[in-house]
């Protein structure tokens, strides 16, 4: 099989740790070929963003459209997208691919810091625009109770399937905020537990995007979704626990590459 190639639709992140600097580093990891289409220039680090440049959206179907027509893609992860008018962008863009190309979406709205990542007016957009196309949407439970706002129960089954309800067709909540660190994986009938061991002292910076890269560059490999969903929870998990607690004052980055075990 060629090497699969996969597409992040996502910002930057100036240290690193997390955007298009993280999925790059899991889809390497992965075995698989990455590629970009930057939404988003923020200048950050471990610590705060400090500002934040949107990318024209006819710029952001230009990198889809450049990648299409000449590489391929064989999956896509989606994560910061910021505002409507980059949602509508993505919308057209993802309309260049075959509908059967699979795209995971990690509704990133909050950064590891505190800062707001997407606009509040934007949320009805990426609900209605992206969800119905998302072969897996990756919410952690902030995330999805934000989504959610008239869920009636912060229960995660119960998010799991109100999130199902506004048209992905398989729901990974993820599960780093809540008391356990188990995954809910959620295909419109079944919901299985992923579980995961919990590391305090790991460093978590740039977890979810590295965890949704994975999940895509797997499906790219030809996974079934609930494989690679397994193998996003178990490699990210082991990132956070090999994290660089050393590189930043805030939370460090996370480490899919063991760099800090392959050092010369």
């Amino acid at each position: 099989m060629p090497i699969p190639r996969v597409l992040s639709i996502a910002g930057s992140d100036s240290g690193g740790g997390a955007g298009i600097q993280a999925d790059l580093k899991a889809f390497a990891a992965c075995q698989t070929h990455g590629m970009t289409a930057i939404t988003a220039i923020t200048a950050q680090n471990t610590v705060a963003v400090t500002g934040v440049h949107h990318v024209p959206g006819e710029m952001i179907v230009a990198q889809m459209r450049a990648v299409v027509e000449d590489i391929g893609v064989d999956a896509v992860k989606i994560g910061m997208l910021g505002t409507e008018e980059t949602i509508e962008a993505v919308a057209h863009g993802l309309k260049l691919l075959d509908p059967g190309i699979p795209v995971v979406i990690d509704p990133v709205m909050v950064a590891e810091s505190g800062a707001e990542l997407l606009e509040p007016g934007a949320r009805r957009a990426l609900i209605e625009r992206l969800f119905p196309r998302a072969t897996v949407v990756t919410p952690n439970l902030p995330e999805a109770r934000t989504i959610i706002t008239d869920a009636g129960s912060d229960d995660a089954h119960h998010l799991a399937r109100q999130l199902h309800a506004l048209g992905p067709s398989i729901v990974v909540l993820t599960g780093g905020h809540r008391t356990e660190a188990v995954d809910l994986f959620y295909d419109g009938t079944t919901v299985v537990e992923i579980p995961g061991e919990r590391h305090p002292d790991g460093a978590a910076h740039g977890s979810g995007c590295t965890h949704s890269s994975i999940l895509a560059a797997r499906l790219a490999w030809g996974d079934d979704p609930l494989t690679a969903a397994r193998a996003a929870k178990l490699m990210a998990s082991r990132a956070i626990a090999e994290g660089l607690r050393e590189i930043g004052r805030g939370a460090g980055p996370v480490d899919v590459l063991a760099a800090d075990r392959n050092r010369p």
